[in-house]
């Protein structure tokens, strides 16, 4: 099921109560008709939503939790990547021989 193409396949009634401001709320914004569309796009869309939210900050206490451990790792790291890198440039001039053009 989609949020925004709101389609069902199965449905089942539920009775649920609403706080009389929530009830206000949903009488201006859509018709009586629409309620059950309106409510089911508004339920997925916070569990989408909050979904991402949870994730986003759970990477983000995860990188400030990992933050000294991966500064450790790209520090031990970088002279050995220093050291393949410059071989592979001399190779590379001295592989590449001047051309000269033939008359």
């Amino acid at each position: 099921m989609s949020i925004n193409n709101y389609t069902t396949y199965m449905s089942k009634r539920i009775n649920i109560i609403l706080p009389d401001k929530t009830a206000s709320v949903l009488d201006r914004v859509t018709t009586k008709g629409r309620r059950s569309e309106f409510i089911s796009r508004a339920v997925l869309h916070f569990v989408e939503t909050a979904g991402q939210e949870h994730l986003r900050a759970r990477l983000k206490r995860e990188a400030i939790a990992n933050a000294e451990r991966d500064l450790a790792l790209a520090v031990e790291w970088f002279p050995l990547e220093e050291e393949i890198a410059k071989p592979q440039g001399i190779a590379k001039q001295r592989s590449a021989k001047p051309t000269r053009k033939r008359l």
